[in-house]
C-alpha cells in the first residue's frame, strides 16, 4: 500500500466509517474502537495538511509513513471482518477485540512517539532555517532598498522578471491568432473615416488591455496618429468632469484646465484647434452613460477607443470587436512559460494531466498566468487536486464573473495563511490605481505583525506567482535603482477575486470591510448594521465629499488599518476614529483635481496607538496645530500637499509632536520653501526624504545633528543650491539622493566624514563639476550614479576604494510616469 494512498486520506476515512458503526454494533470492540476514532479524527487535519502542501518528505519518515499506511490498511480490512463476524460466535468476537486492541496500541504509538518526532523535527528545521534566513534577509533588504547591486536584491530580480514577462506576453500577443486578427481588425477601424468611437469587449482577464497596449504601439497607428495617442484608465466610479478636465489636459496640453477649471469643455470643443489625429484609448471602462457623456465634448479628428467587459450598442459606439480567446496551442504555451519556464511540456511532466489543467483555464490568459504560477514546483498530487477543483467549476457562460473568481481562487487556496491574507488586503485599494511600496509594506507590518524583511518576501512571492505586478517608474531608467520607484499595480480580476473571497460571512464579522467602488456616502449595509459592532481588522472607505452629517457611528474596536479615499476639495474626518482604540495605520488620499481642507483633525488626540500616517493632496496648515503628542508614531508621509509654509512657524516643536519618529517624507508638496529647525532635534529619524519639491531652497545648517539619520533623499529638488556644510557628521548615512538637484553647485567638503555612507544618487545635476578631495575616505561606498560629464572623476575614486561602482545612466526622455 503506497503513501499516496494515505495522503489522499482514503484509508483513514473508509476505516472511520467502519469504526463508527462497530462502535454502535460490536460489544466486544466498542472500548477500542471509541479510541481509535479519537485518533483517526486527529489524524486526518495532518493527512489533508500533508496533501495540501505537496511538500516531498524525507525518506525515513517517507518509510515510516509507508508502514504506519499498512497498519491502516489492516485495520480497514480487520473492521470489515468484525463488522461480518456473527454475535454468537464468542471465541471468534474475543479474538477481533484482542486484534483491535493492539491496532489501537498500534496507533496510540504513531500519535505520540512517531509523530511528536517530525513535530520536534520540523520545529529544529525551522529554526535553523529562520536563523540563517532572518540575517540574510537583512542583509538584502538593505541591498535593495538603496540598490548597491545591479539587480537590487529579491525585489530587483522579480521587477526585471516582470520586464522580462511583459516582452514575452508581448511576443505572445503578436504570435496569437485571436490577437493579430484583433489587431488587424482594429486597425482597420481606426484608419476608416466613418468610425470616431471604437469598442474592444469580452471577457475579465481576456487580454483587451494587452490588444489595445499593443495597438498604441503598433507603428502604423503611429504614424497615422502622429504619435498623438494617449491612454486613460477609467474604471468603475469615475468623476466625469474630473475625466473630462484630465483628457482636455492631455489633448489641449492647456494645464490651466485641469488645475483651475477656467474653460468648461464646451469652449475648448470650439476654441481649441486640434491640428492633426488624435486617438484616446480609454480603458476599464463600466458605464454606457460615461461615454455617452463623454464622446460630444471632443473636436473632430479625434479618435475613441473604448476597452470594456461590457459590449456596448451602437448607439454608444460605432463599430465593436470582441476579443477571442486563446487557442488551445497558445493557451498551453502561455501556460508552460508560467508554469515550467519554457513554452512546451516537459519530458517529465504527465503530459495528460498538464492538458486536462490548461482545458480548464479555458482560454483565458491572466487565468494561464495565475494558475500556471501557482502550480510551479509544485507535486504531482497537487496538480491532480487543482484539476479536480477546477473541474467542478461551473462553466463560463455570459455573466461569468462568479465563475471566474471561483476557478481563480484556487492560486491563492494554496498560499501560506499570511501570504494569503497579504494578498486579500489589496482589495482595500482603489481599483486601476498604483499602490505605493510604503503604504502597503506597513500596512502589512502592522496588521500581520511581521518584520519589513518578512513584508518583502511576500511581496515578492505574490509577485512571482503573478498576483500582483511590481512597477517600475519610467524615470528609472533599466537598471534598478532603489526601492523607491517601485509601486504595485493589481489587475483588476485579480482585485475583484480579493474582495470576493473578503466579502465572504457576516458583515459585522469580517476581516476586511471594503467599499468596491465610489460612492456618494457609506454603504446601506453597513448603516443596516451599525448596531452592532464591526470587527474588521481594515476599513477602506472611498467617497466623494464627505461632511459631519454623513457619517454614521460606527463601533469599530479591532480596526488597526482605516484607507479613505474620497474626491473633494474639503473632507471631515469620520467621528467614528474616536472608537478605534488599536488604529495603528491611518491613509487619507485625495484623488480630485485640487487639494482638499480636512476637518476635525481633533481626533488625532485620540489615536494613541497609531504609528503611520499617510496624507495625500491636502492642506496641511493645522496638521501640526496639535499640543497632544503622537508618542508611538514612526512615519509620516505627506504627498502632493499644500504645506503653505506652514512649517516654518518657529513655534513647531517637532520633536515634541513626534517623540518616536523614524521616517518623515514630503513628495511634490507645494510651498515647503524650508524645513523647520526643529527638524534637527528629532534623534529617532533614521530616513528624511524631501523630493520633488520645487519651492524648497535650503535644509537647516543643523542637519548634522540628526545623529541616526541612515537615509537622505532630496530627489528632484530643483531650486536646492547646497548642502549643508555638516553633513559629514552624519556617520551612519548609508544613501544620500541629490538626482535632478539641477542647481546644486557642489558636494560638501566634510563629506567624506559618512563613513558608512554606500550609495549616492547624483544624476541630472550637472553644476557639479568637481568632487571634494574627502570623497577617497567614503571606504563604505559602493556604488555611484551619475551622468557622464562628472562619470571620469569618479573613476578615479573607483581606484582608490576597493568594491566601488560607477553607473553612468542614460537620459530618459519619457513622459509615460506624468499620467500617475
Amino acid at each position: 500500500m503506497g503513501v499516496t494512498d494515505l495522503f489522499a486520506g482514503e484509508i483513514a476515512t473508509e476505516l472511520l466509517k467502519q469504526l463508527i458503526i462497530i462502535s454502535r454494533k460490536s460489544a466486544f470492540c466498542r472500548s477500542s474502537a471509541d479510541q481509535l476514532i479519537l485518533y483517526i479524527e486527529e489524524l486526518l487535519p495532518i493527512i489533508q495538511e500533508i496533501k495540501h502542501t505537496g511538500v516531498e518528505l524525507p525518506q525515513h519518515r517517507q518509510r515510516q509513513l509507508d508502514n504506519f499506511s499498512e497498519r491502516l490498511s489492516d485495520g480497514l480490512e480487520l473492521a470489515k471482518k468484525v463488522l461480518s463476524s456473527p454475535r454468537w460466535n464468542l471465541y471468534k468476537n474475543l479474538r477481533f477485540a484482542q486484534k483491535m486492541e493492539k491496532l489501537e496500541k498500534t496507533v496510540s504509538r504513531f500519535m505520540n512517539v512517531v509523530i511528536q518526532a517530525h513535530v520536534l523535527a520540523d520545529v529544529h528545521h525551522v529554526r535553523v532555517g529562520i536563523d540563517e534566513k532572518f540575517p540574510r534577509l537583512e542583509r538584502q533588504l538593505e541591498a535593495m532598498k538603496i540598490g548597491v547591486d545591479d539587480r537590487g536584491g529579491w525585489l530587483g530580480e522579480a521587477v526585471n522578471r516582470v520586464e522580462e514577462e511583459r516582452r514575452f506576453e508581448s511576443t505572445l500577443a503578436n504570435l496569437s491568432a485571436g490577437m493579430e486578427l484583433g489587431k488587424r481588425k482594429l486597425k482597420e477601424m481606426l484608419m476608416a473615416k466613418e468610425y470616431t468611437v471604437i469598442g474592444i469587449h469580452g471577457i475579465g482577464g481576456s487580454g483587451k488591455t494587452t490588444l489595445a497596449a499593443e495597438i498604441c504601439k503598433d507603428d502604423q497607428i503611429k504614424s497615422y496618429f502622429n504619435n498623438r495617442i494617449f491612454f486613460l484608465t477609467v474604471s468603475q466610479s469615475p468623476s466625469v468632469e474630473q475625466l473630462s478636465a484630465t483628457i482636455w489636459k492631455m489633448i489641449s496640453g492647456n494645464t490651466m484646465v485641469a488645475s483651475g477649471n477656467m474653460f468648461t469643455p464646451v469652449q475648448l470643443q470650439h476654441d481649441t484647434e486640434i491640428s492633426s489625429r488624435t486617438l484616446l484609448v480609454l480603458d476599464d471602462v463600466w458605464s454606457q452613460s460615461v461615454i455617452e457623456q463623454l464622446k460630444f465634448r471632443f473636436p473632430n479628428g479625434c479618435k475613441i477607443l473604448v476597452v470594456s467587459r461590457l459590449k456596448f450598442p451602437l448607439s454608444v459606439v460605432d463599430s465593436s470587436y470582441e476579443l477571442e480567446l486563446l487557442r488551445e496551442d497558445e493557451a498551453m504555451e502561455l501556460f508552460c512559460h508560467f508554469a515550467f519556464g519554457q513554452s512546451s511540456i516537459p519530458f517529465t511532466a504527465d503530459k495528460k494531466l498538464v492538458k486536462e489543467v490548461v482545458d480548464e483555464c479555458k482560454g483565458l490568459p491572466l487565468a494561464l498566468k495565475v494558475i500556471g504560477a501557482s502550480l510551479k514546483g509544485q507535486h504531482e498530487m497537487f496538480w491532480t487536486s487543482a484539476k479536480n477543483r477546477l473541474s467542478r467549476s461551473q462553466p463560463l457562460c455570459e455573466s461569468h464573473e462568479v465563475q471566474l473568481l471561483e476557478r481563480m481562487k484556487l492560486s491563492i487556496d494554496s498560499l501560506r495563511d499570511t501570504v494569503r491574507d497579504c494578498f486579500l488586503d489589496l482589495g482595500a485599494f482603489p481599483e486601476d490605481k498604483r499602490i505605493p511600496l510604503d503604504i502597503l509594506i506597513n500596512m502589512w507590518m502592522e496588521l500581520h505583525d511581521i518584520v519589513e524583511e518578512e513584508a518583502f518576501a511576500i511581496l515578492v512571492e505574490l509577485s512571482d506567482k503573478n498576483l500582483l505586478t511590481l512597477v517600475k517608474d519610467a524615470r528609472a531608467g533599466d537598471k534598478y535603482s532603489s526601492y523607491y520607484e517601485i509601486s504595485v499595480y493589481q489587475h483588476d480580476v485579480l482585485r475583484d477575486l480579493a474582495i470576493h473571497v473578503s466579502n465572504l460571512g457576516s458583515i459585522n464579522q469580517r476581516r476586511r470591510l471594503l467599499m468596491p467602488k465610489r460612492e456618494v456616502g457609506l454603504p446601506k449595509e453597513w448603516e443596516r448594521n451599525m448596531d452592532q459592532p464591526f470587527n474588521a481588522q481594515i476599513i477602506s472607505v472611498h467617497t466623494g465629499e464627505m461632511r459631519e452629517m454623513n457619517w454614521f457611528r460606527m463601533d469599530c474596536p479591532k480596526a488597526e488599518v482605516l484607507i479613505l479615499n474620497f474626491s473633494s476639495n474639503e473632507y471631515f474626518l469620520p467621528p467614528f476614529l474616536d472608537n478605534m482604540p488599536k488604529l495603528r495605520a491611518l491613509i487619507l488620499i485625495n484623488y480630485s483635481t485640487s487639494n482638499a481642507i480636512v476637518h476635525n483633525l481633533s481626533v488625532f488626540n485620540n489615536l494613541a496607538n497609531l504609528r503611520s500616517l499617510w496624507f495625500e493632496k491636502i492642506y496641511v496648515p493645522r496638521l501640526f496645530d496639535t499640543t497632544t503628542p503622537l508618542k508611538n508614531l514612526q512615519k509620516v508621509s505627506l504627498i502632493l500637499c499644500d504645506i503653505d509654509n506652514s512649517l516654518d512657524q518657529s513655534a513647531i516643536d517637532l520633536p515634541h509632536i513626534f517623540p518616536s519618529l523614524s521616517e518623515l517624507t514630503m513628495d511634490h508638496c507645494i510651498n515647503l520653501n524650508k524645513l523647520p529647525s526643529s527638524i534637527c532635534r528629532m534623534h529617532t529619524l533614521k530616513s528624511l526624504n524631501v523630493t520633488n519639491c520645487e519651492s524648497l531652497q535650503e535644509l537647516p545648517a543643523d542637519l548634522h545633528n540628526l545623529n541616526f539619520l541612515q537615509f537622505l533623499r532630496l530627489y528632484s529638488c530643483p531650486n536646492l543650491k547646497r548642502l549643508p556644510v555638516g553633513i559629514g557628521h552624519l556617520v551612519w548615512l548609508k544613501y544620500l539622493d541629490i538626482s535632478e538637484c539641477v542647481t546644486m553647485g557642489c558636494l560638501p567638503e566634510g563629506i567624506g566624514g559618512c563613513i558608512k555612507l554606500e550609495k549616492i544618487d547624483m544624476r541630472e545635476c550637472p553644476q557639479i563639476k568637481n568632487l571634494p578631495l574627502s570623497v577617497v575616505s567614503l571606504h563604505s561606498l559602493r556604488r555611484v550614479i551619475c551622468d557622464e560629464e562628472v562619470s571620469w572623476l569618479w573613476k578615479d575614486v573607483e581606484k582608490v576604494i576597493p568594491g566601488l561602482c560607477v553607473q553612468v545612466v542614460e537620459e530618459c526622455f519619457n513622459l509615460d510616469w506624468l499620467s500617475e
